[in-house]
């Protein structure tokens, strides 16, 4: 119908990324957990494996997608002492990948192999529901899965079984299926399994800067010229 489209790229990586790296500590270390027990009287003597989780040191990483945000992911986890990064994709990315020394590898080998496994891909009909019971099955017991990618990639059944059943340690999610989740559905129930209301972009900087970025787009739309950033259907 001759709809022009603009969009608003490249301004929420750094904020996805650092989110992606907040939900995967808070997942790893049991943070919403261990707020709850200092709430409901549960923080008493010191016992020695109490709140134990997981680290990131001496760790290998499974990257889902090394774009722009599963990259800025891994330079800021590399810091944390990250022993080995793997990822996997469409196709590999050698160039990107140097940066991190990350081996291209098949999606069930990084499952198999990752303490950590971060998916951070487009959802496509390639990678829907790619997160799945087999997947899940391949992870060890003691590894986290994080996805700020799309609700979609994940089968949420199969990984609601892999958490409840102990098949791996903990998830976090920014998105799901749907969005908002109801109140009442069975991942919220575990206490092994965070979920955020999809805030990756949430900073002020970021979401003051897409707002310029739309309305960029539409002034220049509506002169009939360029946009900054069009989407050229």
């Amino acid at each position: 119908r001759g709809i022009r489209v603009g969009y608003t790229p490249d301004v929420l990586t750094d904020a996805t990324a650092e989110l992606s790296v907040a939900l995967l500590l808070s997942a790893c270390r049991r943070l919403p957990e261990a707020v709850e027990q200092v709430k409901n009287g549960g923080w008493t003597t010191w016992k020695p494996l109490w709140m134990c989780g997981y680290g990131l040191s001496d760790s290998t990483v499974g990257i889902i997608g090394l774009g722009r945000i599963g990259q800025a992911i891994a330079r800021r986890l590399k810091p944390f002492g990250v022993k080995k990064f793997l990822y996997t994709g469409s196709c590999p990315k050698p160039e990107s990948a140097a940066e991190f020394d990350a081996e291209f590898v098949p999606l069930a080998r990084l499952a198999e192999e990752s303490d950590f496994v971060v998916v951070t891909c487009a959802l496509t009909p390639a990678t829907q529901g790619m997160c799945n019971k087999d997947f899940f099955s391949r992870m060890k017991k003691t590894s986290v899965f994080v996805n700020t990618s799309r609700g979609a990639v994940v089968n949420q059944e199969d990984l609601h079984d892999a958490l409840a059943h102990g098949r791996i340690a903990a998830a976090g999610l920014d998105v799901t299926t749907p969005e908002p989740l109801p109140t009442n559905h069975p991942l919220l129930s575990l206490k092994n399994c965070v979920i955020l209301p999809h805030i990756g972009s949430a900073t002020y900087a970021t979401r003051s800067t897409m707002a310029v970025l739309a309305a960029n787009n539409l002034l220049a739309g509506l002169r009939g010229e360029p946009m900054p950033h069009e989407l050229l259907l």
